[in-house]
């Protein structure tokens, strides 16, 4: 599974894993560029993650979106929880403190406070128990370690910043099964490539999804209009000439560097 992606529902994530492990035992996660936030909790449900020396995970911490008199600003649920308490310990110390934090406190809506803190726990178990059914799931103390990459991972307080990149070594450090993607020099081609030409249908037309098979048959949805597509395969009009052998990245770059 190709993941790109800057993040979004945890609740969806929950269902694409939950599916997709009614589908498959074993998933293997590539990050071409980066998977952000619930993206990280998609490769953290799979068996193994394999990143490139660029791409990048994130943190799994909540954020939430509230309305404010100047419009809806977005804050991490931790630093919600962190600014509550400063004001209680502020106002306990000092009644008249009362105004300045009046604008702040009006903005809170009701149960966001404990749903600050529900959200934190349930992406910290739902990251949690995916890890010990199966990317640690042969590893001793799996239950152990499992909690304890999961809590790193929703450590607001160690990245203060929701944006924050986890590399392949942080990764690694975490006891969890990530390997180089510049390992196979075949396999990174095919995955950049993949990636590559998704990105530029994506980002160069209308397409806003995309459904192909092996066959070239397709099912795309341009900007709320879908057309279903069947791509011929082309029929030679001379004899086939055998292609020059395929380089990988790697040789292409000695190639580069010789001329």
């Amino acid at each position: 599974m190709i993941i790109t992606s800057p993040g979004g529902s945890a609740e969806a994530t929950e269902s694409i894993v939950s599916y997709l492990r009614t589908r498959f035992d074993h998933i293997r996660a590539f990050v071409p560029v980066a998977a952000m936030s619930a993206a990280t909790m998609l490769a953290l449900g799979c068996n193994e993650i394999v990143m490139g020396a660029h791409s990048q995970l994130g943190p799994i911490d909540a954020q939430f979106t509230i309305s404010t008199p100047d419009g809806p600003r977005s804050a991490p649920g931790q630093a919600i929880l962190d600014q509550f308490e400063q004001a209680k310990a502020e106002l306990r110390a000092d009644p008249q403190n009362l105004a300045a934090w009046m604008p702040i406190l009006r903005a809170y809506l009701p149960g966001l406070i404990a749903m600050c803190r529900d959200q934190q726990e349930v992406a910290q178990r739902m990251v949690r128990q995916w890890l010990e059914q199966y990317m640690l799931r042969d590893v001793p103390d799996a239950e152990t370690k499992a909690s304890e990459a999961a809590a790193w991972f929703a450590n607001y307080k160690y990245f203060g910043s929701h944006g924050r990149r986890v590399s392949l070594k942080d990764v690694q450090d975490q006891g969890l099964k990530a390997v180089a993607l510049e390992d196979d020099q075949e396999l990174q081609d095919a995955v950049l490539s993949v990636h590559h030409c998704y990105s530029l249908t994506h980002g160069a037309t209308g397409a806003a999804k995309i459904i192909e098979n092996h066959l070239g048959r397709a099912f795309v949805q341009i900007a709320g209009d879908v057309i279903l597509q069947a791509v011929p395969r082309p029929t030679p009009t001379r004899p086939a000439v055998a292609p020059a052998p395929a380089m990988n990245r790697e040789q292409r770059r000695k190639q580069q560097r010789r001329r």
